[in-house]
């Protein structure tokens, strides 16, 4: 059942849009954040978005410049090994 006055909806269909690409290629159509230029969804919510500074990147050191020279200087000493050996 619908009430019978009106309402009063101009506002809400004059607020900004989004605008961020969505999967099928057009623009969201959700009412941007107040200031913002994106809805809560893609960005616009408080505390929303990656950390600052490259934290997250950074997980065990395996792949560092310094890891992976190590690990060759390992291989390398083990191939000597083995070929020492081997002249034996």
């Amino acid at each position: 059942m619908t009430g019978s006055h009106q309402r009063n909806t101009e506002a809400m269909r004059q607020t900004p849009r989004c605008g961020a690409k969505t999967r099928r290629g057009t623009a969201c159509q959700a009412p941007s954040v107040r200031g913002k230029k994106r809805c809560r969804m893609h960005g616009g919510a408080k505390g929303s978005g990656a950390p600052v500074g490259n934290q997250n990147a950074f997980k065990h050191g395996m792949y560092t410049h310094d890891s992976l020279e190590f690990q060759k200087h390992v291989r390398d000493l083990l191939r000597e090994g083995s070929r020492i050996i081997e002249e034996f």
